[in-house]
């Protein structure tokens, strides 16, 4: 029972001292903080970004609500 102890001691003090995985929790948390306020941004202007693609694709398109034989 005492060398188990032992072991689960050693092995917690040597994942405390190992820094392997810091860097990448760096950029996982850099990631976070310039996607998570872009989210919350076009989630706020959901309705104004879809109304401005689809002006942007109604132009694209041309002549919207014409009759082909008008044109």
């Amino acid at each position: 029972m005492k060398n188990m102890f032992g072991w689960i001691g050693n092995t917690l003090g040597a994942l405390h001292r190992d820094e392997r995985g810091a860097d990448m929790i760096e950029y996982i948390l850099i990631v976070a903080a310039v996607a998570l306020p872009l989210l919350a941004v076009v989630i706020w202007f959901w309705t104004d970004i879809s109304q401005w693609a689809k002006e942007l694709w109604d132009d694209a398109k041309g002549h919207e609500g014409l009759d082909p034989d008008d044109i």
